[in-house]
């Protein structure tokens, strides 16, 4: 009897759990269709408000197929960079809008505000100063990611109590050799190019030389670039800065201010109370007339073609025909990808549908990404070769075009780049994992039998043969020679020439213009107007964004997906979260390794810059 009851109440407590989770899974698509249902409706504000532009917000090059933030607990927002651009853009032409208000520090998540998408930004802010209108900016603790934006307004203050956390850029990877040989995990690597750097932490404790030489290099091209337009915004100059820099690193409010490098200290109160005289409402209890960048965003006009979401009707006034502008973010892996990856057989496909697609007149490529698997870059890379053959196909690179990410890129008609885009890296590797020693230390032991002398050369039981190691050397060299041809090919190159720019090597956009590898230095628009040009389709053209959005079936399963993952995406406060976060992010790369000949063309260590 008393395990019948205790049955029964276990059974009673599952329905009543299956129960909440339908109500509060409900609850959530209801409020998702809701929220779906608002997006069409304009944003109502008062003339004479300012745009205010929240930074705490990470920017990805492609729209977000749908927003969970709301279900899943994760207080931070993403836009896309051309809703940031043509808002700030539009605004700078509405006479119902007084000017643009800046607050809060940028937020950077994997691939998201790079420099290079934050000179798009600032570039767009730069035409609201230009159109005569003034620009407030607020500044607590801020970042030189904070600065680089906040340093083109009219009036910077910062708070009195506040910093300015601009000691340099820095990067630190982080190394798991030592831990694996404590844990018996075993790494064999394969490669070429000695700057090809990417199998370092797991094979090494700290830098090579070369990699020390790379890194330093372009991070003295990033800085230089930021220190640069930060200097001539607030009309000061390079040497000047970088002494407040040196001598300071961490500056504080008297010093940034007598240094130039904001305009007052003051705290948020006094900055809203001058916004309010301002809009007209010194003395009411209301704040001042504002409203938000995202909310501005929707009936924001681009001053660029007209932009519809894939799938939506591509004839325009004119009847000339479409630009499709396609994104490739994230690592590039085989198959089809996640929402957060590239997928090879995927990308591909939605390629060769544009390329078949007589409506669509011209292509353009915006690539942010690493790289990836070397199968699946030159899956896309065949579908870019072949559509060139029909129409134009013009790349935009953002904050990384790097190894794989260049591989798809190398045949655009023109290559764009900013002078703070991360790309070059002309290098492959292989990686064999083995989990032998550490399997063994768990009381755990293998055996085979097998048909041919390399059936299980692909295995994480043992350690490779130096045979077996012989063979992904010889596909690795195959690989790497196949990548230099194709550089040499479409940038119309001696071979000789790439041989000694490539090995690996990582290099800012400015640095790679001068060695042929760019066509020029500019950004997503001026892509856009180049190649609406090279199409014959003048300024007036529709343009459209793939890959497609998801339907709902698809928005309801990553709902589930994200909300079920979202416990473990969140960095921990403290010293003890910032070392989970750091060696977290690092491992997850592991993820992305599903080549079956374990051959990649990346970026290394993601160099991650801070």
């Amino acid at each position: 009897m008393k395990n019948f009851f205790v049955s029964m109440l276990g059974a009673l407590a599952a329905l009543v759990i299956f129960a909440l989770g339908g109500v509060v899974l409900f609850l959530g698509l209801f409020g998702l269709i809701a929220a779906m249902g608002k997006g069409d409706k304009s944003p109502a504000f008062e003339r004479g408000a300012y745009v205010v532009y929240d930074l705490s917000t990470n920017i990805t090059d492609a729209p977000p197929p749908v927003d969970f933030g709301a279900f899943t607990g994760d207080r931070s927002k993403t836009l896309q960079l051309r809703t940031v651009t043509r808002a700030l853009r539009a605004a700078a032409h509405d006479s119902r809008v007084a000017g643009v208000f800046l607050k809060g520090s940028v937020l950077s998540l994997n691939y998201g505000s790079g420099f290079a998408a934050l000179k798009e930004v600032r570039a767009a802010l730069g035409e609201v100063r230009a159109a005569g209108k003034p620009i407030h900016a607020y500044l607590t603790n801020a970042t030189t990611r904070d600065l680089y934006l906040a340093s083109t307004a009219s009036d910077l203050a910062l708070d009195p109590y506040g910093m300015i956390i601009m000691p340099g850029l820095a990067s630190e990877p982080v190394f798991f050799a030592g831990a694996f040989e404590k844990y018996g995990i075993n790494v064999q690597v394969t490669r070429v190019g000695k700057y090809k750097s990417f199998v370092e932490p797991f094979t090494r404790q700290d830098m090579s030389a070369e990699n020390r030489e790379q890194t330093q290099k372009l991070l003295d091209d990033i800085w230089g670039s930021l220190l640069g337009e930060i200097a001539q915004s607030r009309g000061l100059t390079v040497a000047g800065v970088q002494t407040v820099v040196d001598a300071e690193g961490i500056i504080r409010p008297d010093v940034a201010k007598a240094a130039k490098l904001v305009d007052r200290t003051a705290y948020v109160d006094e900055v809203i109370a001058d916004l309010k005289k301002q809009t007209g409402r010194a003395s009411g209890k209301e704040t001042f007339k504002q409203v938000s960048l995202a909310e501005y965003a929707k009936i924001a006009r681009d001053p660029v073609g007209t932009q519809k979401g894939a799938g939506d009707e591509t004839n325009n006034a004119s009847g000339k025909g479409s630009i499709a502008l396609v994104y490739a973010e994230g690592d590039i892996v085989d198959g089809e990808g996640d929402l957060s990856e590239v997928g090879g057989a995927k990308f591909a496909r939605e390629l060769r549908e544009l390329r078949q697609d007589k409506d669509v007149k011209a292509v353009v490529l915006r690539v942010n990404s690493p790289g990836g698997s070397a199968p699946a870059s030159e899956a896309i890379q065949r579908e870019i070769r072949l559509t060139r053959e029909v129409k134009p196909v013009v790349v935009s690179m953002g904050s990384y075009a790097a190894s794989g990410g260049y591989w798809i890129a190398t045949y655009g008609d023109r290559i764009f780049a900013e002078p703070t885009t991360i790309t070059g890296s002309i290098g492959v590797f292989g990686i064999q994992f083995d989990m032998k020693k550490l399997a063994n230390n768990l009381g755990v032991t293998f055996d085979s039998v097998k048909t041919g002398k390399f059936a299980d050369a692909i295995t994480i039981t043992r350690p490779k043969t130096d045979e077996e190691l012989a063979v992904f050397q010889r596909l690795v060299d195959w690989i790497y020679g196949e990548f230099v041809t194709k550089v040499a090919d479409s940038r119309k190159l001696k071979r000789e020439i790439v041989e000694e720019i490539a090995q690996g090597r990582v290099w800012s956009g400015a640095e790679a213009q001068k060695l042929g590898l760019v066509d020029e230095i500019g950004g997503l628009d001026a892509a856009l107007a180049y190649t609406a040009k090279k199409a014959g389709l003048g300024s007036n053209y529709q343009l459209t964004e793939y890959p497609r959005k998801r339907d709902l079936s698809e928005m309801i399963s990553d709902l589930l997906d994200d909300m079920k993952n979202a416990s473990g995406t969140h960095a921990q406060g403290g010293v003890v979260g910032q070392i989970v976060e750091r060696v977290t992010t690092e491992l997850r790369a592991l993820k992305s390794f599903n080549e079956p000949s374990g051959l990649y063309a990346k970026l290394p260590v993601d160099l991650a810059i801070h």
